[in-house]
C-alpha cells in the first residue's frame, strides 16, 4: 500500500473566489485527500426540509477538478439551532442534571428518536445527491464520538430508553434484581419503570446498576452510527469511516467499527501530553513540544485494529491547538515524524487539520497548514516533505507482530465503577504495558478481547480484564504463545459482582485470589532483584511456580505451561524485568532503547522515531533530534 495525504477543508468558511486556489495549493503540497462538510448542517439546511446543496456542489467540483479525492462527511454533530426549537428535549444532560445548551458542539442525546430520525433525514438527503458521485471516494459519519465527555446523558429520553433496554436484556424484573444484588440497601423494584439512571444518589450508586448503564450508552452509540450506515450502505459503495478519539473509551468502538470499512482518529500528541495523560514533571518537560513518545504509537495500533486491518489519521496536529491546558509549538520536523510514525503503523492516510487557520470562533488559536493570512504554516513544508518521500519509498507494509496486547473497552468502565483505588485505571495500566514493550523494541498487534485465535504469536499481554469468556481463556491456554495476565483478570462477573466460588480461569492457573490492596501513590512493594509493585497488589496462593516475589516474600508473578499470572501492577524498572522475562521464555530479541526513541517493523522497512529534544545515538549511529531513521536490514535510507 503507497500512503497518501489529506487535509480538512472548510469551504463555508472562505469565499468562494479562495476555492481554486486552495484546492491548487493543496494539490501542489503533495495532497490528495480532503474532507469536507462535517459541520455545515446550518449552510446545507437553513430552515427544516429546504436543503441548499449548490455552495457544495460547486465546492466538490472545484476540489475534484484540481486533482483530489472528497471525503464527505455528514454533519450531525452540529445539529443547527432550529433543531432545538423542534426537539427541545434532545440535549443531552450531565450529571448533575443540567442540559448541554446550544451554543457549542455534540449537544445531542444519543437516545432521541426524533433527532436519530432528522439524522437519517440529512444523510438520505446527501446520500441522493453524492452517493453516486465518483468524485466523493470516502464518507465519514458524524464526527468525533464521545468527544466533550459527550456519550453518557442522563436526560429523561436516555432514561426511558434505558428502560427498554434493561427489558431486553433482563427479561423480568425479578432477574434484574438479582443480577443487581438490590437485595443490599434494599434497592430492589417492582417494574422496570422504577428505576432511575445512576446519578445524584446520596452516595455510589449500585455498580451493576452503573455498570448497565455504561453497556446501554455504548449500545446507543452503535444503533446511532448504524442508522447513518444503512443510508449509505444502501447509496454508495465507497468506505465509510469514523474518526475516533484519543483516550476515549466510554463505549466500545470495536462494536462500533463492525459496521464500518476504516477506522480514524485524530492525533493531537502535544495537546494529549498536556490533556489526558499522567506523567511526571520531567516527563512532560523533555516532550513539551513533540507528545509522548508511545501515545500516538498506542492509538495507531488500537485503530488499526478497530478498523480490522484498515485506518487513518483523519486529524494530524500540525501546529499549537487551542483546547489543552497549555498549546506550545511543536519543534521543528515533528509534524515529519508524527506522519511517518503513522505510516509505519499501517496508515493509509495522514490528513492534516487544517487547512486555514480560522479567524472566528471557538477555533481561531488552532493552527493550521496556513497561517489566517494564507502565508505558509510552520507544518506546510513538513507535510510538503512528507509526500515527496512517500512517492519516492513507494509501498510500506505490514505484517503481523510478535506480540499481542488485548484491550477491552468494558474493563474500562467496570474499574471506573468499582476502582477500588484512586489510582487504578485501565488505560494507565495497558499504556503502561504497551509502553514497556516500546521501551524493549518491539512492535505491538493491539486485539480485541473478541479474538480467539493467536496463532503465530509468541506473547499475549492481557492485564486487567475484568471479565473474561470461556472461549477467551481457552485460546489463551492453547495457544503455542506465552499468555501474560493480570492484575485484577475475571475478579467480577460481567455484572460487576465477585464470583462466589474461586474464579475458576485463575483456578486453572493453580492460583486464587485471597484478598486485594490498593496502595497510595508514595508506596511501593519491592520486589526481590529490582522494580516495584505499586497502584495494586493481589495475595495468591495456590500451587503454581513463583517467578517473582516482593522482598517480604510474597508472590508478585506466578505462572507455567504457558500461561503466567502478574499479582501487582508493576512500575516502569518492574515491567522491564516483565518483558524481559516473557520474551527470553519465548525466544524474542530485545533491545534496550536510549530515552525518547522507538522503533517500528513495517515489512522489510524499520523505522526509527527520535522524540527527543536531542540527537541521540543508537547502534553506533547518530540520529537527529526529532527526526526519523529508515533501514532496510541493515542499510540506513534515512
Amino acid at each position: 500500500m503507497i500512503p497518501t495525504l489529506g487535509v480538512c477543508y472548510y469551504p463555508e468558511h472562505w469565499d468562494e473566489a479562495m476555492w481554486a486556489q486552495d484546492a491548487a495549493r493543496m494539490f501542489e503540497t503533495g495532497i490528495t485527500w480532503v474532507r469536507i462538510a462535517e459541520f455545515a448542517w446550518s449552510r446545507l439546511e437553513k430552515v427544516e426540509g429546504a436543503f441548499t446543496f449548490d455552495w457544495l456542489d460547486r465546492a466538490i467540483a472545484v476540489l475534484a477538478d484540481a486533482g483530489l479525492k472528497v471525503v464527505m462527511c455528514t454533519p450531525t454533530a452540529t445539529p443547527p439551532r432550529w433543531m432545538i426549537d423542534k426537539h427541545p428535549d434532545m440535549l443531552a444532560v450531565d450529571a448533575n442534571g443540567k442540559p448541554r445548551k446550544f451554543g457549542s458542539r455534540r449537544h445531542y442525546c444519543f437516545s432521541h428518536q426524533g433527532y436519530i430520525a432528522d439524522c437519517v433525514r440529512i444523510t438520505q438527503a446527501l446520500a441522493d445527491r453524492y452517493g453516486s458521485d465518483p468524485r466523493i471516494h470516502a464518507w465519514q459519519i458524524d464526527n468525533e464520538f464521545g468527544c466533550h465527555e459527550t456519550i453518557v446523558s442522563y436526560s429523561d429520553v436516555a432514561r426511558d430508553a434505558f428502560h427498554t433496554w434493561l427489558e431486553h436484556r433482563y427479561g423480568a424484573v425479578a432477574a434484574l434484581n438479582s443480577a443487581w444484588g438490590n437485595v443490599f440497601w434494599s434497592m430492589e423494584y417492582d417494574s422496570f419503570d422504577q428505576i432511575e439512571l445512576p446519578n445524584l444518589t446520596v452516595t455510589e450508586p449500585n455498580p451493576s446498576h452503573v455498570m448497565a448503564f455504561r453497556r446501554f450508552c455504548s449500545d446507543q452509540v452503535v444503533k446511532f452510527n448504524r442508522a447513518q450506515v444503512d443510508v449509505l450502505r444502501a447509496a454508495t459503495d465507497v468506505p465509510l469511516i469514523h474518526n475516533y478519539m484519543g483516550r476515549i473509551l466510554d463505549f466500545d468502538h470495536f462494536e462500533v467499527g463492525e459496521d464500518l470499512d476504516i477506522a480514524s482518529w485524530d492525533s493531537y500528541p502535544i495537546g494529549f501530553l498536556s490533556d489526558r495523560l499522567e506523567g511526571t514533571d520531567e516527563h512532560k518537560a523533555a516532550f513539551l513540544q513533540q507528545g509522548d513518545p508511545d501515545m500516538q504509537a498506542f492509538h495507531h495500533d488500537l485503530y488499526r485494529a478497530v478498523g480490522k486491518g484498515r485506518w487513518w489519521v483523519m486529524e494530524q496536529q500540525p501546529g499549537p491547538v487551542n483546547w489543552a491546558p497549555y498549546n506550545p509549538a511543536p519543534l521543528d520536523g515533528m509534524v515529519r515524524l508524527w506522519s511517518w510514525e503513522a505510516i509505519a503503523h499501517g496508515a493509509e492516510v495522514v490528513s492534516y487539520f487544517r487547512w486555514r487557520q480560522a479567524p472566528f470562533a471557538q477555533e481561531q488559536m488552532h493552527a493550521g497548514l496556513l497561517r489566517v493570512d494564507d502565508t505558509p504554516a510552520a507544518g506546510l513544508s513538513e507535510a510538503a516533505q512528507v509526500a515527496t518521500e512517500i512517492t519516492a519509498l513507494g509501498p510500506v507494509t505490514q505484517v503481523q507482530a510478535d506480540v499481542a496486547l488485548i484491550f477491552d473497552y468494558p474493563s474500562d468502565w467496570a474499574w471506573n465503577t468499582l476502582p477500588q483505588g484512586a489510582d487504578f485505571d485501565y488505560f494507565r495500566l495497558i499504556f503502561s504495558a504497551y509502553r514497556a514493550l516500546r521501551r524493549a523494541g518491539l512492535s505491538v498487534d493491539i486485539l480485541p478481547s473478541s479474538a480467539r485465535s493467536f496463532d503465530g504469536y509468541k506473547l499475549i499481554l492481557a492485564p486487567g480484564l475484568a471479565n473474561t469468556s470461556p472461549a477467551l481463556m481457552n485460546a489463551l491456554k492453547t495457544t503455542d504463545g506465552l499468555a501474560l495476565l493480570g492484575p485484577r483478570t475475571a475478579t467480577v462477573t460481567d455484572e460487576l459482582s465477585i464470583p462466589t466460588a474461586a474464579c475458576p480461569d485463575i483456578a486453572n492457573l493453580g492460583i486464587q485470589i485471597e484478598l486485594t490492596e490498593s496502595l497510595p501513590p508514595n508506596h511501593r512493594r519491592q520486589v526481590t532483584g529490582g522494580g516495584a509493585v505499586v497502584h495494586w497488589m493481589e495475595k495468591l496462593r495456590g500451587t503454581a511456580p513463583v517467578l517473582l516475589s516482593t522482598e517480604q516474600n510474597a508472590p508478585a508473578m506466578v505462572g507455567e505451561n504457558g500461561l503466567w499470572y502478574l499479582g501487582g501492577w508493576p512500575d516502569h524498572d518492574l515491567w522491564d524485568r516483565v518483558i524481559a522475562l516473557a520474551a527470553k521464555d519465548v525466544g524474542i530479541v530485545i533491545t534496550s532503547l536510549p530515552e525518547g526513541f522507538r522503533v517500528r517493523d513495517a515489512g522489510q522497512y524499520r523505522f526509527g522515531f527520535n522524540y527527543a529534544a536531542h540527537d541521540i545515538e543508537w547502534n553506533g549511529e547518530k540520529i537527529a533530534a526529532c527526526s526519523v531513521a529508515l533501514w532496510i536490514g541493515k542499510k540506513r535510507l534515512w
